[in-house]
């Protein structure tokens, strides 16, 4: 398994990004440190090869597993499943409407490239990724307080200030 690291900015925020790839440890879906620390997800599998896919599904499993799980920020995480190799298409193994509807059962984004042959296309797919992310830090600074806290606070109001008796 290896984990790359990268420092960058996005819209002017600064991010720091941990890809963990099990590239090596294709027979283990061990995840469960990554699964408490990751905002987000790329799962990549190559078109021409069945026992990807399969590794893929296998992953996607724990993710969702993960996320429907007592750790509510997982069900907020960011989920890309990626066929990869486009260009070998005539080696296909797995079908584009194989990936979408695993995708679609997974809850996640769907998309087929060639990083091979169009490096542009892995950028454009970590840039959705990254957006993703960020959109969802933004999403949770905005949210409302609870109705627990905005009930403590409309209490506080009412009834936390001594008034002067006249």
């Amino acid at each position: 398994e290896c984990i790359y690291t990268k420092h960058l900015c996005l819209d002017g925020r600064p991010i720091h990004l941990e890809i963990y790839d099990p590239c090596s440890q294709r027979g283990k879906l061990s995840l469960t440190n990554e699964l408490h620390w990751a905002d987000g997800f790329i799962v990549v599998y190559d078109i021409s090869d069945r026992a990807s896919f399969a590794f893929a599904t296998a992953l996607l499993y724990r993710i969702r597993e993960s996320r429907l799980g007592a750790c509510k920020k997982m069900g907020e995480s960011t989920v890309f499943l990626v066929g990869n190799k486009q260009d070998l298409c005539h080696m296909r193994e797995v079908g584009w409407d194989e990936g979408q509807k695993l995708a679609m059962d997974n809850k996640c984004q769907f998309c087929e490239l060639s990083a091979a042959e169009h490096y542009q296309e892995v950028v454009a797919m970590f840039m959705k990724v990254l957006r993703s992310i960020t959109d969802n830090f933004k999403v949770k600074e905005k949210r409302r307080p609870s109705g627990s806290k905005s009930m403590a606070k409309l209490i506080n109001n009412m009834f936390g200030k001594r008034r002067k008796s006249v």
